[in-house]
């Protein structure tokens, strides 16, 4: 790879309103800023991500996805603005690709007619029905003339609709010999990147403009941003994954994180969540259900179900309002308003509605085993840590505490009483 990346990321971000910095604001699951590295690293092996505002936070949050990144503090104090946070950092190669943390709609597939060019300097460009308040991109004859400031526009100026889309491909020799002229001359008292550009045509190098798709150069600024940023994410996971044979009904409804992976022939009703590293396998998720970082194999589960994360379901039946945490389930049948956690159930295993596992007693979480074939009455309480064995019935109502043995019966009720004609004695009414 013959071209270096540096990754704009050290603004506050105080559009957002937000103590998260902005490039870790999440997008399907994933910060922003990891979606504009796995960009970049589909184009390079030589990464510097420039950082300054809340700089530890950042790298720390990148470290346990990436290896071999470099980071950079930018002298924010002495060399605020872009062209700034790009001088001083060492490349490996002899064209370097600028691009901007709070890009991640970016790919790669994008960025090639870029990355492609052997321009002094390459720079994105797209045109705007209504480019009132962008800087506008005079060019000229194939080459970049100019970025003019709306303010500094004249009224011919106004009326062109191409403006900057912010990411540029530079030769390493124009960085290293326009870097130390820029200057902060300006109201903001900044260094810009986009001063080279002026220079380097002055100089008579090539400026050339590449138009590209907007909505993979889409900046996020403002949470309404953030907002639209993630239905297009949301709109390309879906659109791979129906691609791939998964069935969505009303799939405008439905949330998949970027991470999730599918297998096989699986449908997805309308309403369906689906949050972190979860597997599903040709599998039926019903009407809003919401699954969290678990596992899921020749099952369905639904509707209104909550499975969360740590679990794994096997050619099992999770019904309407059944949620289970961090529980293993083989070949077991649970239709309905049942809670199970930190549990083990074996194939055969029918679980009545209302049951539900104890597994907390105020301190520590157990653990429920359940064997096979077993039959769990409606109504039923398991307080772990328990096991209950093979084959075995526990009677509807029962509160379970100790192990139950292969088998048995469990059954622990109080008895039954009836007292013959209290209504009537109790609201004094006759017969």
């Amino acid at each position: 790879m013959s071209l270096s990346v540096i990754i704009l990321a050290a603004g506050q971000g105080t559009r957002m309103k937000s103590s998260l910095p902005k490039v870790l604001h999440p997008i399907s699951g994933l910060p922003m800023l990891h979606y504009v590295i796995k960009a970049a690293q589909a184009v390079s092996d030589d990464i510097t991500v420039v950082l300054y505002h809340q700089a530890d936070r950042i790298k720390e949050a990148l470290s346990a996805s990436f290896e071999g990144l470099k980071f950079q503090l930018q002298d924010h104090e002495n060399y605020p603005g872009t062209g700034g946070a790009v001088m001083n950092i060492p490349t490996q190669h002899e064209r370097v690709l600028v691009l901007n943390g709070d890009m991640p709609l970016i790919t790669a597939e994008a960025l090639e007619p870029l990355t492609s060019s052997n321009a002094d300097i390459t720079m994105s460009v797209f045109d705007l029905e209504n480019s009132s308040g962008y800087g506008r991109v005079v060019v000229n004859n194939g080459e970049v003339e100019a970025i003019v400031e709306e303010k500094d526009c004249t009224e011919e100026q106004k009326r062109i609709k191409t403006v900057n889309a912010g990411i540029y491909v530079f030769k390493k020799e124009v960085l290293d010999r326009y870097l130390p002229q820029l200057s902060n001359d300006n109201a903001q008292a900044e260094y810009y990147l986009t001063d080279i550009i002026k220079m380097a045509r002055d100089d008579k190098l090539h400026v050339k403009p590449v138009w590209v798709v907007e909505e993979s150069f889409k900046g996020v600024n403002s949470r309404y941003d953030l907002a639209r940023a993630e239905e297009i994410m949301q709109n390309r996971i879906k659109e791979k994954w129906m691609r791939a044979g998964v069935t969505m009904h009303l799939p405008s409804t439905i949330y998949i994180d970027s991470r999730a992976i599918f297998h096989g022939d699986c449908t997805l009703d309308n309403g369906v969540t689906i949050h972190g590293e979860t597997v599903i396998t040709e599998s039926h998720i019903k009407s809003h259900t919401v699954i969290e970082d678990a596992e899921i194999k020749n099952s369905s589960c639904g509707p209104m179900a909550r499975i969360r994360p740590g679990t794994v379901l096997e050619d099992s039946h999770i019904g309407n309002y059944v949620e289970v945490k961090k529980s293993h389930l083989k070949g077991v049948k649970a239709g309905h308003l049942s809670y199970i956690g930190d549990a083990e159930v074996d194939e055969g295993t029918n679980i009545g509605a209302g049951t539900i596992t104890c597994n907390y007693d105020g301190l520590k979480k157990h653990k429920t085993k359940i064997g096979k074939n077993v039959f769990i009455g409606s109504d039923t309480q398991l307080v772990a840590p328990v096991t209950i064995e093979d084959n075995v019935m526990i009677a509807a109502g029962t509160t379970v505490t100790k192990d139950v043995k292969e088998g048995a019966l469990a059954i622990a009720r109080t008895p039954q009483k009836i007292v013959e004609d209290f209504f009537h004695r109790f609201f004094k009414v006759k017969k």
